[in-house]
């Protein structure tokens, strides 16, 4: 059903805003939140926590005069309780209906679309070079960019389509003007925001490595070799070709002080090798992972902040609330990076994680050979990222 088929509940239902939940939960709050969504795609993509207790109970459960007695037993009585779905009509519904069955209720406003336009701004504050640095942070899927700015100039790394405002804004309160608009790759479980903002007269980068992939547009942007430079105020960020998860996987070295390594580096993991060349080229690709972590990566001095492209469920922040760490606490802490070349090539290839939802639609939109409007892409990139190996096997003992 959509939202708009389902009934208005004759009882008042109260709504809470995703940034308020998101509040709670980072409060540390306990949580219960019921989902109505289908089983598929609440185990596919959920709001979890330590401190959340989900429950699965889809809407269709409740359409009946008189819901089942089992299905009101799986709804806790002695607590209040937070009902989402996709869009927030089914879940104004459901809520609706245990609040006239006695249950203290609440529902979420837009459901998990809600959700996944909350997009946080976290200073880096361990980021010592010249500037300010600020990470981006979209809890829904873990996506990560970083936000550049000094004396009056900025650059925004790995910018999403769906923020593309956001930018804009963020820059014009600053007061800086929003010089570059930097790729790391062609991204595979989101749609990158690039191209919008260089038709807003940002300078778009993508790395020139990642051209022969079949990029259409190539000719309307700047395209990063290894070792170019762009200047952002008294600040520089370095173009540092760190091939494996795509063969044009590109970092942005910012100010000497962080590595932004978009999916080929992670503070709890390392990329995954499949999502170009499949199982087939994953092999190839992993090797290639495994010479630029050790040859560019990790020759950086172990100072260096790694801030990759994403974040997982098993992440930890820093200190400062960002997901970011110095590369020798990696060295110490993830197994993988100390392994010889078969090892680590056997251990990222033995566990990885299913691919991202719409990925090889998500792909050819990113290299301008398919084209969706605004709320196609923010629907193709809804869910889990799962651009990293997994977690569980890499980390150290």
């Amino acid at each position: 059903m959509n939202p708009e088929d389902f009934p208005t509940p004759d009882a008042d239902v109260e709504t809470v805003e995703p940034e308020t939940l998101k509040s709670r939960l980072d409060d540390g709050e306990n949580v219960t939140l019921l989902d109505a969504r289908m089983t598929a795609d609440y185990e596919e993509w959920k709001i979890d926590g330590e401190n959340v207790e989900s429950i699965n109970v889809p809407y269709f459960e409740f359409l009946e005069d008189d819901v089942d007695e089992d299905v009101l037993d799986q709804i806790p009585d002695d607590r209040e309780v937070t009902v989402l779905c996709a869009k927030g009509g089914a879940s104004e519904f459901v809520a609706g209906t245990l609040v006239e069955h006695g249950y203290d209720v609440n529902h979420l406003e837009d459901g998990m679309n809600g959700w996944a336009s909350i997009y946080e701004a976290v200073e880096v504050t361990d980021y010592d070079g010249p500037g300010t640095l600020v990470q981006y942070q979209r809890p829904s899927s873990g996506c990560l960019g970083y936000l550049l700015y000094d004396d009056g100039e900025a650059a925004i790394v790995d910018p999403l389509r769906a923020f593309t405002d956001r930018y804009l804004a963020d820059a014009d309160d600053l007061g800086v003007d929003l010089k570059y608009a930097i790729d790391t790759h062609v991204h595979a479980d989101h749609i990158s925001g690039v191209r919008n903002l260089d038709s807003e007269g940002v300078e778009g980068v993508i790395p020139d490595a990642a051209v022969d992939r079949g990029v259409t547009y190539a000719d309307e942007l700047t395209t990063a070799e290894d070792g170019d430079t762009f200047e952002v105020g008294d600040a520089t960020i370095e173009t540092v070709f760190t091939p494996g998860h795509t063969t044009g996987m590109t970092s942005y070295l910012i100010g000497d002080s962080l590595l932004a390594t978009g999916d080929g580096l992670f503070v709890e993991s390392v990329a995954r090798p499949d999502l170009e060349e499949g199982d087939e080229g994953a092999p190839d690709a992993a090797r290639m992972l495994y010479e630029s972590l050790q040859e560019s990566v990790l020759a950086l001095p172990d100072d260096t902040l790694v801030g990759g492209a994403h974040f997982s469920d098993a992440a930890v922040p820093a200190d400062d609330g960002t997901y970011t760490a110095p590369i020798g606490d990696l060295v110490e802490d993830m197994a993988a990076l100390t392994m010889d070349e078969d090892e680590f090539v056997d251990l990222v290839l033995s566990d990885m994680p299913p691919r991202p939802a719409n990925y090889e639609d998500i792909i050819a939109t990113n290299l301008g050979q398919n084209e969706v409007d605004d709320e196609e892409a923010f629907t193709l990139e809804l869910g889990p990222n799962n651009c990293a190996a997994s977690q569980e096997s890499l980390a150290g003992d």
